[in-house]
């Protein structure tokens, strides 16, 4: 969810934004009611819904193409040389 808030509201709440924002909330502060700046949470802390995941690994897939050589043949290569 996504909560706009104005420059002066944003800074005498910051406390409670920041408190909105590690619960999961997004907060845009607009200065005269142009968007400013975003308040979220580091992506380290965000969490990955595992259908997203999934998703994304489904399509790194699909637009990665396998070669003529198998992990297989690569590590018997190596023990040639």
């Amino acid at each position: 969810m996504t909560l706009t808030v104005g420059a002066f509201e944003a800074k005498t709440q910051l406390s409670k934004l920041l408190e909105l924002v590690r619960k999961g909330e997004r907060v845009i502060i607009t200065k005269h009611g142009v968007p400013v700046a975003e308040l979220t949470a580091p992506v380290a802390l965000r969490a990955a819904a595992p259908s997203n995941v999934a998703a994304q690994l489904k399509a790194i897939r699909r637009r990665t193409k396998s070669g003529p050589d198998t992990v297989k043949s690569m590590i018997e290569d190596g023990r040639r040389h």
